[in-house]
């Protein structure tokens, strides 16, 4: 099967959801108080799922990996406005590394049945592989190459993620319900410029 060619507006669609992670990612610039253990609360994972399920898997992805590939770049896009190279070595960098996995799994899923509880299903899905792949990096950071907070421990990292759980639940809800009607939406606008044509 030939692969598709991406059109302009894909591309265009793509750096807008590149612009759209950033500016989730620094929403604790207004409310540094979402912080928790060094974890700022962002809204990160709910446009990663979003790009992967509007976008599609490959898209979606790449959006992601172009986010990741700015901020290491040294643009201040990452959460609380950081960036560089050195940002590899953080006990976060986890996170932003799933994002791509998030984008594309969520936009595989979506795939395959484009129905609303298909979406939903995928954005959870996305949500569970951020905290797995992004916890279990925090705590290898912490134990092998970042100091460790006093007491810290891997059932400790996980309850610093029961704080922003809940929250990320809904926006993952809210991604997959979001997602399935920004499709309808798109559909019905199709459908009557279609018909405008053929008058």
């Amino acid at each position: 099967m030939k692969k598709s060619k991406w059109t302009p507006l894909n591309i265009t669609l793509g750096s807008l959801f590149v612009a759209l992670t950033a500016v989730g990612s620094n929403i604790t610039s207004i409310a540094p108080f979402l912080v928790v253990g060094g974890v700022p609360i962002t809204l990160q994972t709910f446009f990663a799922v979003l790009a992967g399920i509007v976008l599609g898997s490959r898209l979606g992805a790449f959006s992601m990996f172009i986010y990741m590939v700015l901020g290491l770049a040294g643009a201040p896009i990452f959460a609380q406005f950081k960036g560089g190279i050195a940002m590899i070595l953080s006990p976060t960098f986890g996170f932003i590394i799933s994002f791509i996995l998030i984008a594309y799994v969520a936009g595989k899923i979506a795939e395959k049945k484009r129905t609303l509880p298909m979406y939903i299903i995928a954005a959870l899905t996305g949500t569970a592989i951020n905290y797995i792949f992004g916890t279990n990096w925090m705590y290898a950071a912490y134990l092998f190459w970042f100091e460790a907070p006093e007491g810290f421990t891997y059932k400790l990292a996980w309850l610093w993620m029961i704080v922003p759980l809940p929250k990320d639940i809904l926006l993952a809800i809210f991604a997959g319900s979001l997602a399935y009607r920004l499709e309808k939406i798109t559909l019905i606008s199709s459908k009557i410029k279609n018909q405008r044509h053929t008058a």
